[in-house]
């Protein structure tokens, strides 16, 4: 079944950490990840409650690439949202609600990153999530302390049901980002729109979650288009070469 964690990203408050995880604790989940987090003291513990144990037990992370390595989906919570389909950063996002529909199938660790309080999450570590979340809020007060955004968020996803299949590992995943940049080389994609084209393509395959066995076929397309593209590249130079041959012996 679907393993969810909450990861706060460099939170810079003791007192919200110990919030969340008592938030945490009252919907069933258990698992807190702190990237960086500040010191911790009583007032953590004094606002975790009867949550102590959650607290006690958090991972504690130098940086998201930890928590990239052991995950299988990795969810952006932000306030901040695109306007258009054009930026592909912050769009398509999903309410708390929708998140759950999503990642219900899921077998595996799903990773769902808050930011800091002062201003979230930056758009690198957007751009490295599989899907964007967003609570809707009103637009005369929109900002959400961050251990009631965490626990709007475990509300929603409180007793999913087991999960239905184990999707790609993290590393799976990045290895197929690898190879379709790369792909986007051989085809001579426009360098200006690499990186939205990229961040598309996980946005995509995001919501998709895929098998790793699907993952392999992708690959096995790519690599095969790969093989077309670089043979018919051979002809043309090979092409070339004999018309120029042909020309300098009078042949027609």
């Amino acid at each position: 079944m679907a393993e969810v964690e909450i990861v706060l990203v460099e939170p810079l408050y003791e007192g919200n950490i110990g919030f969340a995880a008592r938030v945490m604790k009252n919907f069933g989940f258990t698992r807190l990840v702190l990237i960086n987090p500040p010191e911790m003291g009583i007032e953590a513990s004094v606002r975790a409650s009867h949550a102590k144990d959650v607290l006690e037990s958090a991972v504690i992370a130098e940086s998201l690439d930890d928590v990239i390595a052991e995950s299988n989906m990795l969810v952006a919570t932000t306030g901040e949202i695109s306007k258009t389909i054009s930026h592909a950063m912050r769009m398509p996002y999903y309410t708390p609600g929708e998140l759950r529909d999503i990642v219900a199938p899921v077998e595996g660790k799903i990773s769902i990153l808050f930011g800091r309080e002062n201003w979230g999450l930056s758009n690198e570590e957007v751009r490295q999530c599989d899907l964007v979340c967003t609570i809707p809020t009103s637009r005369e007060y929109p900002i959400v302390n961050i251990s009631h955004a965490v626990g709007i968020v475990c509300y929603e996803l409180a007793h999913l049901p087991r999960g239905e299949y184990i999707t790609a590992s993290r590393r799976e995943m990045d290895a197929l980002y690898d190879h379709i940049d790369k792909f986007l080389d051989l085809v001579d994609h426009r360098e200006y729109k690499r990186a939205n084209t990229m961040t598309m393509m996980r946005r995509i395959f995001g919501r998709t979650r895929l098998t790793g066995r699907e993952v392999t076929t992708l690959h096995g397309l790519i690599r095969r288009a790969e093989w077309h593209i670089n043979e018919g590249k051979n002809g043309e130079m090979y092409d070339s070469v004999t018309d120029e041959s042909d020309a300098s012996s009078g042949q027609v």
